[in-house]
């Protein structure tokens, strides 16, 4: 029984296809959206990513964006949010469709998505590399399922 796989490709060059067993992707949104596509990643089985506050401006250019009451443009940087996550290849569109719903308010500064190929998941406190190491395992969330099988 053959699994049907996303087919990413580069949106410039279509008959390029990177091939990679990861992805990672990064999300640059909104602060306060970041609890709803955490939720929202946590409930589809999504267990590590990494958050890092940005700031910048984008494609709006002189556009203003109001946040938090106060008004920004091109010159004055927009206080964002970016989360990382490495995922297996089958994993890829529906991680992206779930950070759409969840971040898209339909206004210019709603955010971006990159996706980028990885060659290599390793795990530093094992060595372990591929499939092992992506998945997250030894942590709270196996000590909560060993104690509540138990």
């Amino acid at each position: 029984m053959a699994c049907s796989q996303p087919k990413i490709r580069a949106q410039s060059s279509p008959d390029y296809v990177p091939e990679a067993k990861f992805y990672k992707i990064e999300a640059i949104l909104r602060p306060w959206r970041v609890p709803l596509v955490s939720s929202a990643l946590i409930q589809m089985g999504i267990r590590g990513v990494t958050i890092s506050d940005v700031r910048g401006f984008g494609a709006q250019g002189g556009s203003t964006e109001r946040q938090a009451g106060s008004e920004f443009s091109e010159d004055k940087f927009v206080t964002k949010v970016k989360m990382e996550i490495v995922v297996s290849k089958d994993q890829v569109e529906a991680v992206i469709e779930k950070i759409i719903d969840e971040a898209r308010t339909g206004e210019i500064g709603d955010g971006k998505i990159f996706l980028i190929p990885v060659a290599e998941v390793i795990r530093v406190r094992t060595g372990e590399r591929g499939e092992k190491a992506d998945r997250m395992m030894g942590g709270r969330s196996d000590l909560i399922s060993s104690a509540a099988s138990a």
